[in-house]
C-alpha cells in the first residue's frame, strides 16, 4: 500500500505541473535545452501520469486484496505486475524512448 501512495503522489506532481513535469522524466532532463523543445511536453508528462497511476493502482489492489484474504502471495503478484509493467516502459536508447512525442 506505501508502494501505492508513492506512485499516486508522483502522478498528482505530474498532473498538477503538466507540462512542466515532464523534465522529472529520466533521460528527458539531461537533453540538451534545444533538444527537449522538439518534444511535446504536455503529452509526455499526461502518459507519464496515466503511467504512474496504473501502477499505484495495480500495487493498491495487491495491497488491498493481500489484505483483505491474508496473503501475502497476492502482493507478490501485483508486484510482480508493477515490475513488468515498469520494465516495459524502461529505454536505453532516449530516441526510442521518446520518438513518440517529437514535435513534426
Amino acid at each position: 500500500m506505501a508502494v501505492s501512495a508513492v506512485f499516486w503522489v508522483m502522478a498528482a506532481v505530474f498532473a498538477v505541473l503538466k507540462g512542466k513535469a515532464a523534465i522529472l522524466i529520466s533521460g528527458f532532463n539531461t537533453m540538451p535545452k534545444e533538444q527537449r523543445e522538439q518534444y511535446d511536453r504536455e503529452q509526455m508528462s499526461r502518459d507519464m501520469r496515466n503511467t504512474l497511476a496504473l501502477w499505484a493502482a495495480v500495487s493498491g489492489a495487491g495491497g488491498v486484496l493481500a489484505y483483505l484474504f491474508s496473503s501475502a502471495g497476492i502482493a507478490v503478484i501485483s508486484m510482480i505486475a508493477v515490475l513488468i509493467l515498469f520494465f516495459r516502459e524502461v529505454h536505453l536508447d532516449e530516441e526510442k524512448a521518446f520518438r513518440k512525442y517529437k514535435l513534426k
